[in-house]
Order: structure tokens, then C-alpha cells, then sequence
């Protein structure tokens, strides 16, 4: 029988921390309450993200035109980068994977039909309005749960993951470095992460440009080689690296 949202959603309780009460809240569960978010945002684009308009035309328009001019000409598209990531992660019948920031669950849903109805996906983001437009997107009897949480801090226990997904969202966190560790937590041995995120050019003319840029958006930018090092300094082995204009995706196993 196929995972209804009520059985992936206890499914994910059981993952939870010890002493993290999760309330079932318009349909997905609820570790922030009242808070408005996780945390104060970083800059304008994490402020923008955080609006009521954005999420109605994120999958559509917002995120594929950003990340166009992201990744330039010769970068994936969108559904390039949802095969990329689900090949990176392994993902297969039976799995658990975890899509942090999942904002309005494009990657979620490809995810949960990987896994099939004996796996479960969570889909993780701070924003209650990117979660209510994932639900209107994910059809109930898909292994899906949505949870609104800390992406820094994750809520689960260690080893519980198969797979973690971060795509977009790394180098908008308060503390990227917490993050990294925390998805090394959460993961079981053996199991994969895969990250998009964004990557300084070498060129330094262009290397100034991406840092100004932002500087002015309150977006970090790493450089190229930096979180595949950070990868491997928690612990990852096999690390790959693409990168695509002043974006890299990299993936490693823990």
C-alpha cells in the first residue's frame, strides 16, 4: 500500500531528536512554531525568499531564471539538475533521503519517486509558505513529509539519512560550516550528500565581481575547491566537483 503523508509523516517523528515536538501543522510538521523563521535572514536574497510572492512563482520562474544567469549557458537545467543530484545521492527503493531548504519541493517529489513507497523523503525548509506550495504540489500518497525546521541544526538523530540533498541554499546560511557537520551527522555510513552552491571565479576581475555581488545579496561565495575540502576534512570520501559559472555542485560518501 502506498505511504500516505500521515504514515511518512510519523515515519519522520520517529528520526526526531529526543525532546523535539514537531506539531502537524496544515499538513506538515512544525518544530518553529510561532517563530517567524529559523533565524534572521542573511541579506535580500534570503529576504526576498522569505515573501509571500516569491514562493508562488519560485519553481516556475524565480529559481530556473536565477539559476540560468547562475550557471550560464552551458550549466543544467533545472531538470538536469534534479537527474544530477538523484544519481549523485544513489537514491533506489527503500531509502530515506532528507532535501534541505526544499523551498516548494521540486526535488522532493523526483526524490520520493526514487525512493518508492517503501522509502521516505523529508523535505526541510524555515519558510511556512514554501511548505504550504510543496503541499499543493505533492499528491498524498506520495512518501512524502515536509518539516519545518532549522536547516543549520538539523532536528534528526545521527545515522538516520541515507541520503542528504542541498541544492541552492548552502551559501545563504547564517553558518555554512554548522550545516556541513550537521548533514554529516544525520547521515548513515556509507550514505551521500550533494550540494549546489556557489563558486568564485578564479579570474580576478571576475573573482572581485562574484564578492561584491555577494556582499550586496548576503550571499556567501565559496571558492572553487572549498567545500569539496570541507567535505573531506568531515570525513567524506569519493568527493566529486562540477562547476558551471559561479556555481559547483559537489557530492561526496560519508
Amino acid at each position: 500500500m502506498p505511504t500516505t503523508h500521515s504514515n511518512a509523516q510519523a515515519r519522520t517523528l520517529a528520526l526526531l531528536k529526543a525532546g523535539d515536538e514537531a506539531r502537524p501543522t496544515h499538513g506538515f510538521l512544525d518544530l518553529l512554531g510561532d517563530e517567524e523563521q529559523a533565524g534572521p535572514p542573511t541579506g535580500l536574497a534570503q529576504r526576498l525568499m522569505r515573501t509571500s510572492i516569491v514562493p508562488s512563482i519560485y519553481e516556475q520562474y524565480w529559481r530556473p531564471t536565477l539559476g540560468r544567469v547562475a550557471k550560464g549557458l552551458r550549466g543544467p537545467t533545472m531538470a538536469g539538475e534534479v537527474a544530477i543530484a538523484t544519481n549523485l545521492l544513489g537514491l533506489r527503493p527503500g531509502l530515506t533521503a532528507l532535501d534541505v531548504a526544499c523551498g516548494t519541493g521540486r526535488f522532493t517529489r523526483a526524490f520520493g519517486k526514487a525512493v518508492g513507497a517503501d522509502g521516505l523523503v523529508i523535505g526541510l525548509d524555515g519558510s511556512r509558505t514554501m511548505l504550504d506550495r510543496a503541499l499543493d504540489n505533492t499528491g498524498p500518497a506520495e512518501p512524502i513529509a515536509y518539516l519545518r525546521a532549522d536547516a543549520v541544526e538539523l532536528p534528526l538523530r545521527p545515522a538516520t539519512v541515507d541520503a542528504v540533498c542541498c541544492f541552492a541554499a548552502l551559501h545563504m546560511f547564517a553558518d555554512p560550516d554548522a550545516a556541513l557537520a550537521s548533514f554529516a551527522r544525520v547521515l548513515k555510513p556509507g550514505g551521500r550528500v550533494a550540494l549546489l552552491t556557489s563558486a568564485r571565479r578564479t579570474w580576478q576581475p571576475a573573482r572581485l565581481a562574484d564578492t561584491a555581488l555577494g556582499a550586496a545579496s548576503g550571499q556567501k561565495m565559496f571558492d572553487r575547491g572549498e567545500i569539496a575540502g570541507k567535505l573531506r576534512d568531515l570525513g567524506f570520501r569519493s568527493v566529486s566537483e562540477r562547476f558551471a559559472g559561479v556555481t559547483q555542485i559537489v557530492a561526496g560518501t560519508r
